[in-house]
């Protein structure tokens, strides 16, 4: 079932309802996945190299939450990770939002989310550097969540980190002396909370009054890490629901499922449509707002010291081709077709314009010249 028909049925109760809460991104993300893959896209023509049939496909909207695109920059971003990759252990460490914040996080996201990036990062850097712990400089990547498997507000960081650091002074590469865990959740939560409300104090918010003293912190071994990626990467594009997932719509009712993150079990949930819709678009960021950070050696910065932990850590790195897009394949005779040309919506709405303009404007004499 696709979510762009979910938002045209539902569009005018979700706007009576939660109309004063959408902001101008909501409703950008909303109309772009509406247009995606119709003739208000933009048009493909492509012309098949073998038998010379000519087709037109409709384009994408491209915007990064709609569940019909971006599936190849996914894969890009999946491929260039798995580049990064150490033989070692990985951890992903989920520092979560209180739900104290949450109503200040959804009026001020680019300030409180970029706070949770800060706080978090900085707590890990400062967990590493000790020598009590590891001595060292780590490399991680964070990315930003902001929902939960229900749906519902949620904000969280993911962290994928690497199981040990480099020691800068001795010049020396040092694991991290835990299996289980790369730091303990207990003590990283007490140290989160503080660097928490410093970041959000000195972005110019006031916290509220009361924030529990413990806050959530999940620390748990992935493997080599390429699990977590692939995890991450399903959230990174294409929004924060799979139209699989989405079972049916009936009578004004949405059913869908999700996973239980703790006993992997399948549940089911039903919401009245608007509803529904209101849960996946709330989800969409800011404008430009960064997503996906990396720190330490796995910034794109420091390519060089990753290289040379590789080396060091005798990494075999694959030749692996760059991954291309699919192509279009002839319906008459499965051939491959070639891109003759693309119209944007723009263009072809400026386009029709000009031919109105020229079928409406007068006939020009001799004289006019």
């Amino acid at each position: 079932m696709r979510f762009a028909t979910l938002i045209k049925e539902y569009q005018q109760p979700l706007e009576a309802k939660y109309g004063k809460l959408m902001l101008p991104s909501h409703r950008k993300a909303m109309a772009a996945i509406i247009r995606c893959r119709t003739p208000e896209a933009g048009t493909i023509q492509t012309r098949c190299s073998s038998c010379d049939q000519t087709e037109w496909q409709a384009c994408s909207c491209g915007h990064r939450s709609c569940p019909q695109c971006q599936n190849h920059m996914a894969t890009l971003w999946l491929e260039r990770q798995r580049e990064k990759l150490l033989p070692i252990n990985y951890f992903l460490i989920t520092f979560t939002l209180p739900a104290q914040l949450r109503d200040l996080a959804w009026q001020h996201q680019r300030l409180v989310y970029t706070a949770l990036f800060d706080a978090a990062s900085k707590t890990l850097k400062q967990f590493g550097l000790n020598p009590k712990h590891l001595g060292a400089q780590i490399g991680m990547t964070a990315i930003l969540h902001t929902h939960s498997r229900r749906l519902t507000y949620h904000p969280h960081v993911h962290v994928v980190i690497p199981g040990g650091g480099v020691d800068v002074q001795n010049k020396l590469w040092r694991r991290t002396r835990y299996k289980k865990f790369m730091f303990h959740h207990k003590a990283l939560a007490k140290k989160f909370r503080g660097k928490l409300l410093h970041e959000i104090t000195q972005k110019g918010l006031k916290a509220p009054s009361y924030i529990p003293q413990k806050l959530v912190v999940n620390c748990r071994q992935t493997g080599r890490g390429e699990s977590a990626l692939k995890y991450l990467s399903r959230y990174l594009y294409r929004g924060v629901v799979t139209e699989s997932n989405i079972i049916s719509n009936h009578n004004g009712i949405v059913r869908f499922r999700y996973k239980d993150g703790e006993t992997g079990q399948t549940h089911f949930e039903e919401l009245p449509g608007e509803e529904f819709v209101w849960r996946v678009i709330q989800h969409v960021l800011p404008r430009g707002y960064q997503r996906v950070r990396s720190y330490g050696f796995m910034h794109h910065n420091a390519r060089d010291v990753l290289q040379l932990l590789q080396l060091i850590l005798k990494v075999a790195i694959d030749a692996r081709p760059k991954k291309e897009r699919p192509l279009f394949c002839c319906a008459a005779c499965g051939g491959k077709m070639v891109v003759v040309s693309v119209t944007r919506w723009s263009e072809e709405k400026q386009f029709k314009q000009q031919v109105i303009d020229r079928q409406v404007a007068p006939r020009m004499e001799v004289s006019d010249l």
